[in-house]
């Protein structure tokens, strides 16, 4: 069994009003509502706004393009890495920001160079992305600029990038995987809400 990841949207004046000891097992209650009470049910993919009826300042979003697995995410980041040399200036500029805040190392240090992260959570909990809104308003800003660029990576990501067999194969899995966190950072910042990326 591997490293899942779960995206929250948060009101970050909420969370920060809320005591330090019971952060975590608030995000973690509204990230698993879902599997609390209707275990055989279908996930819903996409955003779920609230999370949790108890929890109203805080949505959930599903990935529709992976199982919940943090694995394609990773690939993908290590397929960003591959290609990144290849592209347009304009396109490396915008999707350097927008992966480095959102696809990285699960098994790096889970706290933010800036130091966003610390004082928010007890120093024993990981987790897989910190973005306070301010980072997502910038990420929202370089996704509206990269989007309209990224056909034109498809034939650079077939010479350098593609990896048959990878949890991110080809052009079009990696293309719809930064589409979904575009809709994550764009219905978050729409809200003026955080994004919390739990290992659940």
């Amino acid at each position: 069994m591997g490293l899942d990841i779960t995206v929250l949207a948060v009101d970050w004046e909420r969370l920060e009003g809320t005591a330090v000891e019971d952060r975590y097992g608030l995000l973690t209650h509204a990230a698993c509502y879902d599997d609390e009470f209707s275990r055989d049910a279908e996930p819903q993919r996409g955003w779920a706004w609230p999370a949790a009826p108890d929890v109203p300042w805080c949505g959930r979003y599903e990935f529709h393009s992976t199982t919940g697995s943090y694995k394609p995410h990773f690939w993908a980041g290590q397929a960003w890495d591959d290609l990144r040399e290849h592209v347009a200036p304009e396109a490396r500029e915008h999707l350097d920001a927008f992966v480095r805040d959102l696809i990285r190392d699960a098994d790096g240090d889970a706290e933010a160079d800036d130091g966003v992260v610390a004082g928010l959570f007890p120093a024993n909990r990981r987790l897989l992305l910190t973005c306070p809104p301010a980072t997502v308003h910038a990420l929202t800003v370089h996704w509206a600029r990269a989007e309209p660029l990224l056909e034109d990576l498809r034939e650079p990501y077939g010479l350098h990038a593609a990896r048959p067999g990878r949890w991110i194969e080809d052009f079009d899995e990696f293309s719809v995987l930064l589409r979904e966190w575009g809709a994550v950072v764009t219905g978050a910042g729409r809200r003026g809400r955080g994004l919390i990326g739990l290992p659940l």
